[in-house]
């Protein structure tokens, strides 16, 4: 089944969303999951509060429609979304619940591992070792690349 469309010239291919790029043919809540920091369930309910149909496409959306998406991710809470949907709660510094997208994301998690790096922290410690963090067993799994056993010995024996 083909898409019928009045004009291409609403159509955009490429969208640039909040420094990603997505892509127009994608159904609009996968699409916003390229995005980091959003999940198709955050991405539902932002559509829904934008009322924005949530079976278009992503190169449908108009302009106005991509704006009030958007506004509604950078201010969650001030559209009614949850605090327990967000991804920061309880931030660290400033004590409020926020929800964290695109660069924000990793600049932040970075800073975490590095707090926790410098009050000496097991977790962080961990992370900067490169091992497991969350209390797996590193005897055997995970070993990246060093080789570990029973070598065969030369000479035949």
């Amino acid at each position: 089944m083909s898409i019928v469309r009045k004009s291409e010239h609403d159509f955009q291919h490429m969208m640039r969303v909040l420094n990603t790029n997505i892509d127009g043919a994608v159904n609009i809540v996968y699409a916003l999951t390229a995005i980091k920091g959003v999940g198709r369930r955050f991405s539902t309910l932002v559509l829904k509060k934008a009322g924005v149909d949530t079976k278009k496409r992503a190169g449908d959306v108009t302009p106005e429609e991509l704006e009030s998406i958007v506004n509604i991710m950078a201010e969650p809470t001030e559209f009614k979304i949850p605090t327990w949907f967000l991804n920061r709660q309880k931030d660290f510094t400033t004590g409020k619940t926020k929800h964290v997208l695109s660069n924000a994301l990793s600049s932040v998690l970075r800073d975490d591992l590095v707090r926790l790096r410098k009050i000496r922290a097991h977790r962080g410690l961990r992370h900067y070792w490169n091992l497991r963090v969350r209390g797996q067993h590193t005897k055997t799994t995970g070993r990246n690349g060093r080789t570990v056993g029973v070598s065969k010995r030369r000479g035949g024996q």
